[in-house]
């Protein structure tokens, strides 16, 4: 979705004043709160320019309805805030034009939590191929039915800031319709120790969680030095935090690192995250699952089968290797594919319903 082009506004909706008078202290990062929530505020066409919309909204989360299409052929896509795909490249026949409706997470930092801040609000840009956006209304997601997911993790999940790199967490949200939004609290270089030490990070995701709200766990590849019974330690103290606060901890097995034996297989310890102690970071979190009955999202196995299938030449485009040699994080098509990972798991597994699933 990098190119950008004009989009034809064919209608606009008044943008009340009082939003803008906002008292700082009045916003809030709890879901479907803020002033909006209190207005029931709509938000239209009249904040879009050429190929970007800006919505001067306070922290929260909000339902985005958009009309791509018209009386031409086009193509089009939605990201928002610090690279989140929010809406994959939509097609729509001449004269047929389709209407799409996603949940966001609206939050400060508004990309990686011990990052910067970012642009206050809610920033949309428009891309695809031949985009054609004809209408949008932006309002406050209601709080009690939008199913939230929080992502607790590393470099491979978080928003990544800048081109080439995709975390995985930063395209998910692509595969969810309107009631489900995606809040990305991973963050590079952490591990299970850090993140539960940086005040940034665990301890401010925790009171965020609401009851039902689901949180996903995937952390390894930083705890390059961390023993067997303080990571086992450690993702059991978060599991515990998740389900304090009526939470629902699913825990996650790293992604793979592509790193090939000769014989085509990715049957070492370096792809499959056994650190330098000898810990075996996915058979831990499975055992810690088990042992506590919570979900598992076994992305181990399920990146190792895919990159396999691809072999040393088509796994490439997975990761950042023609550009930086980089056999651990993923590109945007590598996220998006372990997203579309993910999200078959959520739906296989009942953690999210049908409904609320592309």
């Amino acid at each position: 979705m990098a190119k950008r082009v004009s989009i034809t506004l064919l209608a606009a909706l008044t943008l009340s004043a009082a939003l803008s008078a906002t008292p700082a202290h009045a916003r809030t990062q709890q879901p479907g709160s803020g002033l909006g929530s209190a207005l029931g505020l709509g938000l239209g066409l009249e904040n879009c320019t050429a190929g970007a919309c800006h919505f001067d909204v306070p922290p929260g989360t909000y339902d985005v309805r958009v009309r791509l299409g018209g009386e031409a052929a086009a193509s089009t896509g939605i990201s928002g805030e610090t690279r989140r795909t929010l809406l994959a490249e939509t097609p729509t026949a001449a004269g047929e034009p389709v209407t799409r409706s996603f949940t966001v997470n609206v939050r400060t930092p508004e990309g990686e939590p011990t990052g910067p801040d970012g642009t206050a609000g809610l920033d949309l840009v428009v891309g695809g191929s031949a985009p054609a956006l004809t209408g949008i209304r932006v309002t406050p997601a209601a709080g009690r039915h939008t199913r939230q997911i929080f992502l607790v993790g590393d470099s491979t999940v978080c928003d990544q800031p800048g081109d080439p790199y995709s975390g995985w967490g930063q395209q998910l949200p692509q595969y969810l319709r309107k009631g489900a939004s995606v809040a990305n609290y991973a963050d590079s270089g952490e591990s299970t120790v850090t993140y539960l030490a940086d005040p940034r990070l665990f301890a401010t995701v925790q009171p965020l969680i609401r009851k039902g709200d689901l949180v996903l766990i995937q952390l390894a590849h930083n705890d390059k030095q961390t023993d067997e019974p303080t990571y086992r330690a450690n993702l059991e103290t978060l599991v515990a935090g998740v389900r304090e606060k009526g939470g629902r901890p699913v825990l996650v097995t790293p992604i793979v690192r592509r790193w090939f034996n000769g014989d085509g297989t990715l049957n070492n310890g370096t792809a499959l995250l056994v650190n330098g102690l000898g810990v075996d970071h996915p058979a831990v979190t499975r055992s810690v699952a088990a042992a506590h009955g919570v979900p598992l999202i076994d992305l181990t196995t399920r990146t190792k089968a895919l990159v396999e299938s691809l072999g040393v030449e088509g796994s490439k485009a997975l990761y950042l290797y023609d550009e930086k040699r980089d056999n651990t994080h993923t590109s945007a098509r590598g996220a998006t594919a372990y997203a579309g990972l993910v999200r078959d798991e959520l739906l296989a597994q009942g953690l999210v319903p049908e409904r609320l699933v592309r």
